[in-house]
């Protein structure tokens, strides 16, 4: 035992290097006002409200103005393209930029005049135009708010504010699906997109109360205060070059190869079993995941600063593995209604795991953006191969199989985190929150 204790002078060296990264962030310790929080908590929940609008509802919109499948395909398409490859672009555009409200109050605005042109003018032309400027523009509001949340709050309590805005942006979404699909019941499909243009103003109004001079500028971008500067620290080919950060991007591209397919193909199965009640059964299915985020989120943020990263993520990908096997081997289509709480656990770990693991990895660097989109990259290129490859599983071998591909898919994340990604919770930071408390 004697023989492994570390010999004094390390251990001396060792709390040096805690101090000088506590100290300078116990020194800069943010106050952010009510004001802005609340204005921050309603931003992201009526931009949930907003982003909603252009989930599934394009589809039957579109459909209702007589478009073909191909057509609507494309467009589609198009749209996951440009949000795939501008993924890395926004974060560059966040990390540069002066005013992070400024950069997110033109993008919500491009997403409600594309809203507007969905619903005035619905030809192939001004669709391609609106979904491509509506992608690019998303591609720059993941990073602000975490940018944003960032900078008003600090590192020391990002994993709670992380989780925060998972449960506003989880009721966003349950409460925007409930009045869009009643609006486009009760009126018509193009009222939803009247709604979401009309969503943005309240959404720009909250943005509003965020006061600009509480959010601050280098910590948006992930830059510490420091006595003196750490050579290599602010360059971008050593934050990519990072093993953390690609782990991570790895296991986060197997979690959207294992998840992105699940919903879909459970959606068909059900409707092959219980037709008549499918609708009601999908619509449960989402509903579920997202009370449990909203439930959990908040939690997991807080836990994620006393257990460490690495057993959250744990938890999130056993859940998904889990919920890949119950729904190979679950007859009952009622019964998949309760499978997907373990949706709900995975989304509720990764909703405040992926920026707050970004945040831990590019701390210091002054790039945390362009390091939210390598993850977003990784995200999207999971999600595209997801729904190709369990199709084709599917169609050749059958649901059963394919949930067990995905299931499978899902344990490599997790014995990839098990034995290959480090802990990222920086030990500094804990030792100056628990200072300041």
């Amino acid at each position: 035992m004697l023989l492994s204790r570390k010999p004094d002078h390390e251990e001396r060296e060792g709390r040096v290097a805690q101090d000088n990264v506590a100290a300078p962030m116990l020194a800069a310790i943010p106050a952010p006002s009510r004001r802005s929080l609340r204005g921050l908590d309603w931003f992201i929940f009526f931009l949930a409200d907003v982003q909603t609008g252009f989930g599934p509802f394009i589809a039957v919109y579109l459909t209702t103005q007589k478009w073909t499948q191909v057509e609507i395909g494309f467009v589609l398409s198009i749209g996951g393209i440009v949000a795939l490859i501008g993924q890395m672009p926004g974060g560059a555009i966040i990390d540069a930029a002066k005013s992070e409200r400024l950069v997110a109050a033109l993008a919500i605005a491009t997403i409600g005049c594309c809203a507007l042109a969905y619903a005035a003018m619905p030809v192939f032309a001004v669709v391609v135009t609106a979904a491509t400027l509506h992608a690019a523009a998303s591609c720059v509001l993941g990073p602000a708010i975490a940018a944003i949340s960032l900078g008003l709050v600090g590192p020391l309590a990002i994993g709670e504010r992380l989780g925060r805005n998972a449960r506003f942006a989880s009721l966003g979404n349950g409460v925007a699906a409930a009045v869009m699909g009643t609006a486009g019941y009760l009126l018509s499909s193009r009222s939803v997109f009247l709604v979401t243009f009309l969503l943005a103003i309240p959404t720009l109004i909250a943005l509003s109360r965020i006061r600009e001079e509480e959010v601050d500028i280098a910590r948006c971008h992930g830059e510490m205060p420091r006595e003196a500067p750490v050579p290599g620290d602010t360059n971008i080919w050593h934050l990519i070059r990072q093993r953390p950060l690609i782990v991570f991007a790895l296991s986060v591209l197997l979690l959207q190869l294992a998840n992105a397919s699940m919903m879909p193909l459970m959606a068909s199965a059900v409707t092959a079993r219980s037709s008549q009640w499918a609708t009601v059964l999908v619509a449960f299915c989402i509903v579920v995941p997202q009370a449990i985020v909203a439930l959990l989120s908040p939690s997991v943020g807080r836990k994620a600063q006393l257990w460490g990263r690495r057993p959250l993520l744990l938890i999130g990908f056993g859940a998904l593995a889990i919920r890949g096997v119950l729904f190979a081997t679950v007859r009952d289509p009622y019964l998949l209604v309760m499978v997907q709480v373990f949706d709900g656990i995975t989304a509720a770990v990764f909703a405040v795991m992926i920026p707050l693991i970004v945040a831990d990895v590019a701390f210091g660097s002054g790039h945390f953006n362009l390091a939210q989109g390598i993850v977003g990259t990784a995200t999207g290129i999971g999600a595209s191969l997801s729904t190709a490859l369990g199709g084709y599983v599917s169609d050749k071998f059958g649901n059963a199989t394919a949930f067990f591909g995905l299931a499978g898919i899902a344990a490599t994340g997790l014995l990839l985190i098990l034995f290959v990604m480090p802990e990222t919770r920086r030990t500094g930071l804990t030792a100056a929150k628990e200072m300041a408390g």
